[in-house]
């Protein structure tokens, strides 16, 4: 995930040195980073609201196999819909079933575009960006919603063994 990073998050950093970054978890404290880039160490479960409404917008940098694989976005992406943030978020198969693109969510391919969405962001359609978030995660994405989801799923399965053997 390291290069993924490298090249989402510090490669815009260093393309727009106009702007300013943090950049939360461990690991980071001995790379070289762009002088706009501030490394602020692990942020607790309890911050992570708070960490993702504050900036203009924030990033979500999947893993190798979770973007290779696609359909299957990290909690982050979800945290970061819940608290209204503007996410921007590497390209992955699968992204508009979860989020629309330039409705919901900013997807980047790589750093360059992550630097171009930056440049044209503007505070209100950031705000635009993670209300309609907001309202998409909340109308389609709760624990609640997954929890009937697989219910139903599991009844028909039981229902089909049944029916198996019974005929």
């Amino acid at each position: 995930r390291e290069a993924r990073v490298e090249e989402f998050f510090l490669r815009a950093a260093a393309m727009t040195p106009d702007k300013t970054f943090l950049l939360g978890g461990n690991g980071w404290e001995t790379k070289a980073m762009p002088a706009n880039v501030r490394a602020i160490g692990h942020v607790g479960t309890r911050d992570h609201n708070a960490f993702n409404c504050t900036p203009l917008a924030v990033l979500n940098v999947a893993r190798d196999s979770m973007a290779n694989i696609g359909f299957s976005p990290a909690t982050r992406v979800f945290e970061a819909a819940g608290a209204a943030a503007c996410l921007i978020t590497d390209a992955w198969e699968g992204i508009e079933q979860f989020l629309q693109p330039d409705e919901e969510v900013l997807v980047a391919r790589d750093g360059q575009d992550v630097a171009e969405h930056l440049a044209r962001l503007t505070p209100e359609r950031a705000r635009s960006i993670g209300q309609a978030a907001l309202a998409r995660v909340l109308r389609e994405h709760t624990y609640a919603q997954r929890a009937a989801e697989a219910d139903r799923a599991l009844r028909a399965q039981v229902a089909a063994k049944r029916e198996m053997v019974a005929a």
